[in-house]
């Protein structure tokens, strides 16, 4: 393979999406090659970079390009350039496969999985360098992947990899992987179960030999690809059970829900690899404050938990919350997911009221027909005064409440991002003086 100088340097490159990553990428590369840009929404480009480096739709189609660098949000079978990127698919290539050549002598960890990986990103952050590594976080919970420079080869990067971006990748390698979970998701953009599996596996797929991988004891889905797989590195299957021995010492309330300990449970694992203590791992569990709209507790008390989950974006990243209480008021809503099911065990959901908010009600509503109590609402305000009215004056279960905020859903039928929907969620506590009026008697 051509070494990281010969391989990016004066060679005619497509940037196709000037977001975040395309941008990051734009200024990684402008320097020792020529520059196309092209956007679906090019109003989102700036006026000096357009007057030099965009070029319209049926300009690029008569263009030769040694590499498209794709964003990961673009989908090459919806999009202003389909035909074009259809004849010019072996030339597609990502931030990851930029950052790879960069950095090929530095460690990367990379995480991805349906649920959890920023957390688990996050985590597996904070006890690296609680050990005093040189670590950096990169990928969609940090900056872009090429905006961190590795202060030596001995800098090690977490990377948090969306499926979007393993997908279209062609060269990056990862020295450990980890796939935490999957389950229906993004199935709008894959088509079908079988494609998103395959393109989470590609993570493991392009692994050297010399490379582990981490992955669920009880991932079905990877269990049965691997089974057909000649070359592969070193699997190791994670059991969840692995951390009973640390679970008493583990004081952060955090890591009370279910999600958190079987995220924990790959950081376990891991840390036997990398040769970390466990003294020092439980130092950082224990002031670890998670992240924000991430099953965030924004108020607990011995009556009241009001839990801010606004990136859950599909049923199974509310399930395991939903198993970690037993008074809950659930509010969901948004952009249902094509593919995803309601699937909770029957002796839950007699600890469930469910509050269905927007546009996507029936979508909502056929899931939870004869499973659980609903009301439905037009938005998360009406929601939220329903909510002080029944725990004020309903006969429901007196025991401490749990509100949560855990839509099921993706944010864009009112909300830019999660972090958007999230911040809502905050104000509306605020503004409807919640806390007060539901305590009040």
């Amino acid at each position: 393979m051509l070494n990281f100088k010969d391989k990016l340097k004066n060679k005619k490159i497509l940037i196709y999406g000037f977001g975040k990553t395309g941008r990051s990428c734009f200024n990684f590369l402008k320097k020792n090659n020529e520059i196309t840009i092209y956007d679906d929404n090019h109003k989102s480009i700036p006026k000096k970079i357009k007057n030099y480096y965009f070029l319209k739709k049926n300009n690029i189609k008569n263009n030769f390009y040694e590499y498209i660098v794709i964003s990961p949000g673009i989908d090459i079978n919806k999009c202003n350039l389909k035909s074009f990127l259809s004849s010019n698919k072996s030339k597609i290539i990502t931030d990851l496969d930029l950052f790879y050549f960069k950095n090929i002598k530095n460690t990367k960890i990379t995480i991805t999985g349906t649920n959890g990986k920023s957390t688990t990103s996050k985590l597996l952050y904070e006890v690296l360098k609680r050990h005093k590594k040189n670590v950096k976080i990169i990928g969609n919970i940090g900056k872009p992947v090429l905006d961190q420079k590795a202060k030596n080869s001995r800098t090690i990067f977490v990377v948090e990899a969306s499926s979007y971006q393993i997908e279209y990748s062609k060269y990056y390698k990862t020295d450990y992987s980890m796939i935490l979970n999957i389950s229906p998701d993004h199935l709008e953009r894959h088509g079908t179960m079988e494609n998103y599996v395959k393109a989470k596996f590609k993570l493991i797929k392009n692994q050297k030999k010399s490379g582990y991988a981490y992955i669920a004891q009880d991932n079905k889905y990877l269990k049965k690809i691997l089974l057909n797989m000649k070359k592969k590195p070193k699997i190791i299957f994670v059991n969840f059970r692995n951390i009973k021995n640390i679970k008493n010492s583990i004081i952060n309330p955090y890591f009370k829900k279910i999600n958190n300990l079987q995220n924990l449970s790959f950081i376990m694992e891991i840390s036997k690899k990398l040769g970390l203590k466990k003294e020092k791992i439980l130092k950082s569990l224990n002031s670890f404050r998670g992240l924000k709209f991430r099953q965030q507790i924004i108020y607990d008390n011995k009556n009241l938990s009001i839990i801010n989950d606004s990136k859950s974006t599909s049923f199974s990243s509310s399930v395991n919350l939903l198993k970690s209480y037993n008074n809950i008021y659930w509010i969901v809503g948004g952009l249902y997911k094509k593919g995803d099911n309601f699937n909770l065990n029957k002796k839950y959901h007699k600890f469930i009221k469910v509050y269905i908010y927007g546009k996507n009600r029936n979508n909502f509503i056929n899931q939870f027909k004869n499973k659980v109590k609903y009301k439905v609402f037009r938005d998360i305000k009406e929601v939220l005064k329903e909510i002080i009215n029944d725990i004020r004056y309903g006969n429901l279960n007196k025991n401490k409440r749990e509100i949560l905020f855990s839509p099921s859903a993706a944010s864009f039928d009112s909300f830019k991002n999660f972090e958007e929907r999230g911040m809502y969620f905050n104000y509306l506590i605020k503004k409807l003086n919640f806390i007060k009026n539901v305590n009040a008697k």
